[in-house]
């Protein structure tokens, strides 16, 4: 027999490494000879979309298009230390630096052109599109391949090299108190799923996301979030099991070690909940790790509801799940004949 089910969950998830630890991502931001804008930054790229997140930030505050912003973050000989791509910390961390090196260079560049233009001072300059003109007197202009090359002449290089260091306070291990986390996000997520009653298996037909996310800079990038979190919450609740004994992984290869194909994933509805982080770059958040965190329990409480039935085991593989049922018929029954001995 086929039962369906409903649950839901809700998580609350503190980013970067917490617990008073120094949390320090660090960027430089350089005028290239040729006019470039380059970003030079530890924010390691593995998907999670540092090498799009990282310039638009640089790119908003220098009014440019963030493909006008080259990146450079594979080789440690160009760059300081970002810290780790893990904690759902680079775009708050990171990101920050990224901002404070960005406004710094733009002040710096400012008193490049004010030199340059022949200028009392900055005020009223204004950037966009590797130009600065006054636009007072518009003809007072230059440009930032002007700017470069007379650095070049002077034998001089315009970069500049920011810090972030996130606010965390370490726990009193006597009261408990303390602020090991900042900021942190919060999300609720529900799913439906299908329960075979007699072979165990459990499908899930359809998921509700709801992400708070500070303020979406990428919504696309949000939205890949969100889907590679659930996909690898559902991995995790159903199917993928290391078999670990003795010390020895016995599913060791993907023939045995099972992963959500295409076939698997449902319906995923996604709602950007936008709050914005007074702390943080334009208030944008990190959401790596909480896309995954409510997807076990909201698809567990999904099957409690189709079958009545509490699963403490994962991953809940069909047999798991049918021996579940079993045992819950074998003891309603049991208690069924107490009662009625009684």
């Amino acid at each position: 027999m086929l039962k369906r089910g409903r649950g839901i969950a809700l998580s609350w998830y503190g980013t970067g490494y917490g617990n008073g630890f120094p949390d320090v991502s660090v960027a430089t931001v350089e005028l290239a000879e040729n006019g470039e804008v380059l970003l030079r930054v530890g924010a390691t790229e593995v998907g999670q979309g540092a090498k799009t997140i990282m310039p638009q930030v640089c790119a908003e505050v220098l009014g440019m298009h963030s493909d006008q912003v080259h990146m450079i973050c594979e080789d440690t000989r160009e760059f300081l230390d970002s810290g780790t791509a893990a904690a759902s910390r680079q775009t708050y961390n990171t990101g920050n630096a990224v901002l404070k090196a960005s406004e710094s260079f733009k002040k710096a560049l400012l008193e490049e052109a004010r030199v340059n233009l022949k200028l009392n001072s900055t005020a009223s300059l204004e950037v966009e599109d590797q130009k600065i003109w006054l636009p007072i007197f518009p003809s007072r202009q230059t440009t930032f391949g002007e700017i470069a090359k007379q650095l070049k002449s002077e034998g001089r290089v315009l970069a500049v090299t920011e810090s972030f260091t996130a606010q965390t306070v370490g726990m009193d291990p006597e009261t408990g108190e303390g602020v090991p986390y900042w900021p942190y996000t919060f999300n609720a997520y529900g799913t439906e799923v299908e329960v075979d009653t007699e072979t165990g298996r459990v499908q899930v037909l359809q998921a509700w996301c709801v992400q708070d996310v500070g303020r979406a800079i990428n919504p696309d990038l949000v939205e890949g979030q969100i889907d590679g979190g659930f996909v690898m919450g559902l991995g995790y609740t159903l199917y993928e099991d290391l078999g670990v004994k003795d010390g020895v992984i016995k599913n060791n290869k993907f023939a045995k070690y099972i992963i959500p194909t295409a076939m698997d994933i449902p319906a995923i509805h996604k709602y950007i909940v936008e709050d914005p982080e007074n702390t943080a770059p334009y208030g944008a958040k990190g959401i790596g790790e909480p896309t995954m965190v409510p997807v076990a329990p909201a698809i567990l409480n999904a099957i409690y509801d189709a079958i009545g039935v509490r699963i403490y085991t994962l991953p809940a593989t069909p047999d798991v799940v049918l021996k579940a049922i079993v045992e819950d018929r074998k003891a309603k029954a049991a208690a069924k004949g107490a009662g009625a001995n009684g």
